[in-house]
């Protein structure tokens, strides 16, 4: 294998990075704006956080089948270059002094809209530039710097709107969504073939069905969407829970709750020994895994009230499965048809992001009718059904990466 991964895709690992953190510096600052600036109570950040994820539901499907029409490169470029503007736009409205609750959603339903451009094409291009035998090490290079935005992004725009005000953190995400697209910019595509094109009605069902019949693909799906509703009937509990029981300080609760950005930080650093460890089956199957310890050891805190024990239970949640995702994500750019996979992706997306909002909503309803400990207890019991869906699946056969379709 060779040491080096080639230069097409450092290009595109470095965009990532620059694109996941203007994402992440962005998706703080709004809300911090809203509330220092405006006013801004619960029903408001609801509602910004509501538009904002709006795109993910709407648009995956459609931009997913335009990755397999067009040259991804492209679509990736333009995606960015409307989150840019979108930041640019924030960056006027906190200068004009004109911010306002529905300028901020246009505006971040805007950015969304870049993100699932980006998200969508960017694992339906890694194939075409990196060898097979190192996909893995690719999309673990891919999730490292998601990881490091993820963890990083949020406190450096509370840093950045508390020392200098809203302006220098949407401008420093705009530098960095603009850096992106220079980066892309260098990148060269290789040419690909493309079939006849047909009704896109059509395109989308082949993608979908494609999931659905495939062995490996099928589990993987139902995996994260039972995986999704337990982290946001969780999520939906945690804080609350957190103050009241655990007695924790707001300080204190943000302190647990970074650690699952630490934890995803070190799961893909130590990818590439886990994932090597292991038959690859088994390391998809890792994530699913680790996570029904995680949920375990938040439901332990009812016991024991602990937040250092709720902090490793975040740890976990963040350690695990971003080998699930670097795992899984290598299994589908590797057995799925490369005119396809951009609507393959779309369909993981649209999934993951549809199952949030049901989770929420869940969460909300148990939470308020029979408290937050039940809502521990059942993200608990949500989590080890994952993992029973992703262990009797035949995934646990395979000993290394499939034959490319």
């Amino acid at each position: 294998m060779s040491a080096v991964l080639p230069r097409p895709f450092l290009s595109l690992a470095w965009s990532n990075l620059a694109a996941q953190s203007a994402e992440q510096l962005s998706l703080a600052a709004v809300p911090l704006v809203a509330v220092l600036a405006l006013g801004a109570g619960p029903g408001e950040i609801g509602t910004l956080a509501a538009v904002q994820t709006m795109p993910f539901l709407l648009l995956s499907i459609p931009l997913g089948l335009l990755a397999d029409r067009m040259s991804r490169q492209r679509l990736m470029m333009l995606a960015e270059t409307l989150r840019a503007v979108s930041l640019l736009g924030l960056l006027a409205m906190v200068m004009s002094g004109q911010l306002s609750i529905a300028g901020l959603a246009i505006l971040g339903f805007l950015g969304a809209v870049g993100t699932v451009g980006f998200s969508v094409a960017a694992p339906a291009l890694v194939p075409s530039l990196v060898p097979r035998d190192m996909l893995a090490r690719a999309n673990g290079r891919l999730e490292l710097a998601r990881s490091a935005a993820y963890a990083g992004g949020p406190a450096l725009a509370g840093a950045l709107v508390a020392w200098a005000g809203a302006s220098m953190a949407f401008v420093l995400a705009m530098l960095l969504s603009t850096s992106a697209v220079l980066l892309l910019w260098r990148l060269r595509e290789p040419v690909r073939e493309r079939g006849a094109a047909r009704h896109p009605w059509l395109e989308v069902q082949d993608g979908a069905r494609f999931v659905w019949r495939q062995p490996y693909l099928r589990p993987i799906l139902l995996c994260g969407l039972a995986w999704n509703i337990s982290w946001f009937v969780l999520q939906a509990a945690y804080v609350p829970y957190a103050v009241r029981a655990l007695g924790l300080s707001a300080q204190a609760v943000g302190v647990t709750m970074g650690c699952y950005g630490a934890g995803m930080v070190v799961g893909a650093l130590l990818a590439p020994r886990i994932v090597g460890a292991m038959a690859f089956g088994r390391a998809i199957q890792f994530g699913p895994a680790t996570s029904v310890f995680a949920a375990g050891a938040m439901a332990a805190t009812l016991v024991v009230p602990s937040g250092w024990l709720a902090g490793s239970a975040f740890f976990l949640f963040g350690a695990g499965p971003i080998i699930w995702t670097i795992t899984s994500t290598t299994l589908r750019q590797s057995i799925t048809p490369g005119a396809m996979l951009g609507r393959v992706s779309s369909v993981f997306l649209t999934v993951n992001a549809g199952s949030r909002p049901v989770g929420a909503l869940l969460g909300g309803i148990v939470g308020a009718a029979w408290g937050e400990p039940a809502c521990l207890l059942l993200a608990f019991a949500g989590f080890v059904l994952q993992f029973v869906v992703i262990l009797w699946s035949s995934l646990h056969e395979l000993r290394r990466v499939p034959q490319p379709a």
